[in-house]
């Protein structure tokens, strides 16, 4: 597989695609919602570092494999040697089903949102909006509503694929320079507030509301903080196409997920300093607003426009980000006869898996037209960490497979972190089906219909 596709990106670029991989949309919109939830600036900033340093603590068990096991796919291809070819899959299929497709979907979905309020879009008539196709519970299949923001959304996502169709050099381009750009402006967000601070000691902000606050409080904050950190192991489907990949995809996850680790503990500091908690807790109940936008335009009127444009790039690259590199775990299912033939292929010109791109943004517009995104997003940190937990766990079950292979990189405090790692991903699991149990049903459900799908590519490619 790796040798039909060309290892062109260095080890700035793999960095670069763990940081765009990871700030879109969550970094500027969830300081609110955690607010709300634990009426403590300090709590609010606790819990920012916690899921960081949770998130480093994967990255790093992550690092290790990576560096031992440097092919396309990524996750997808570790698991096949740590549990076998139908837990790979299930992977595979929950990536194509709900993790990295509803992810795309959703932050193009936001870009839109944010275009819409800078240049309004077009809507259609009070009948077709509220034109429902389907009811199923609380959920209305509603393909007409929010017209316009959803054409933006398909078209972001039919631009974006058609770019990385062309050349994984396109995509690479787009996500340095624009993820550059995103660096500079939560930089510059940092030192505008830091120089123009209303409140001295941001750590010191209580609401009158405030009161001790619960272990389930505060893992459900974390929970929102969870989803600004998503897609840190993206830099691991594109194997094939990083240059020394066995040393440059482990350092393109410490390096990556610290930066986005620091800036976001950094910036939600300095949204504090700009204005209080009882603020942010307020944001909720106004429609369509935004906690980066709101709380700069307090001191700097001109500023919620810079935050605004700043989200369109960071929304916009992110998406690429996504439509770049998940592509390489069907190709990867594909060659192994777990997915559609055709999707194994590369294009005999740009050495890219055009297929599988083309598939991957079929679905996508499905969601996005479909609205169920939002829906799948809220169970995507749940079966995520189901696979991250099992892939940190993987590190000492490769000690034990593959105990004489060279590893580049390996993770410290062996198994302490690791394991600590893999705990805390089950406990995640366990408190999600706990607190939201319909989300999780609907999550597994989606999972396990993975398994006939899976005997029957079986029985077909027999």
């Amino acid at each position: 597989m790796s040798s039909q596709l060309k290892a062109k990106l260095g080890l700035f670029s793999a960095v670069m695609v763990v940081v765009s991989a990871m700030i879109g949309s969550g970094v500027f919109k969830k300081v609110s919602l955690m607010s709300n939830d634990l009426h403590s600036s300090a709590w609010v900033l606790g819990a920012w570092l916690c899921a960081g340093l949770i998130t480093l603590m994967g990255s790093l068990s992550n690092a290790e494999v990576a560096g031992l096991i440097a092919k396309p796919g990524g996750q997808y291809v570790y698991f096949q040697k740590m549990y076998g070819k139908l837990f790979a899959f299930l992977y595979g299929w929950s990536s194509f089903s709900v993790i990295q497709t509803a992810t795309a979907a959703s932050v193009a979905y936001v870009f839109a949102e944010s275009f819409n309020r800078l240049f309004p879009l077009p809507i259609l008539s009070e009948y077709w909006s509220n034109y429902t196709l389907l009811t199923i519970a609380d959920f209305q299949l509603q393909p007409f509503h929010n017209f316009g923001v959803k054409m933006m959304a398909c078209g972001l996502i039919v631009f974006l694929s058609i770019i990385n169709y062309k050349g994984i050099s396109y995509g690479e381009k787009i996500g340095n320079i624009l993820g550059g750009l995103v660096v500079l402006g939560l930089l510059l967000i940092v030192f505008f507030a830091f120089t123009h601070s209303v409140n001295p000691n941001p750590f010191s902000l209580k609401s009158s509301s405030f009161q001790p606050v619960k272990v389930s409080v505060f893992f459900s904050a974390m929970m929102a903080a969870f989803w600004a950190f998503e897609g840190w192991n993206n830099v691991g489907f594109l194997g094939g196409e990083i240059k020394n990949p066995k040393r440059n995809i482990p350092i393109a996850l410490f390096v990556g997920t610290l930066i986005v680790m620091t800036l976001y503990f950094f910036v939600n500091m300095s949204y504090f300093k700009m204005t209080d908690i009882v603020f942010f807790e307020g944001i909720l109940k106004k429609e369509n607003a935004i906690a980066a936008v709101e709380s700069i335009s307090t001191i700097w009127v001109t500023g919620g426009m810079l935050i605004s444009v700043l989200i369109l790039v960071s929304t916009f690259n992110s998406t690429n980000n996504s439509i770049m590199t998940s592509p390489r775990i069907y190709y990867a299912m594909a060659n192994d006869g777990l997915f559609l033939k055709s999707a194994g292929k590369t294009h005999p010109k740009y050495s890219t898996p055009h297929r599988s791109i083309v598939y991957q943004m079929c679905w996508c517009m499905l969601l996005v037209m479909s609205g169920s995104f939002d829906m799948l997003t809220e169970m995507l940190v749940f079966v995520a960490f189901i696979f991250y937990g099992c892939g940190a766990f993987g590190v000492i079950v490769l000690r034990y497979k593959m105990p004489n292979d060279e590893r580049p990189f390996k993770v410290p405090f062996y198994p302490v972190l690791p394991l600590f790692f893999t705990l805390f991903s089950a406990f995640l699991v366990a408190y999600s089906i706990k607190e939201s149990p319909g989300n999780a049903i609907v999550g597994l459900l989606l999972l396990s219909l993975g398994l006939p799908m899976y005997f029957y590519m079986k029985f077909r490619n027999k």
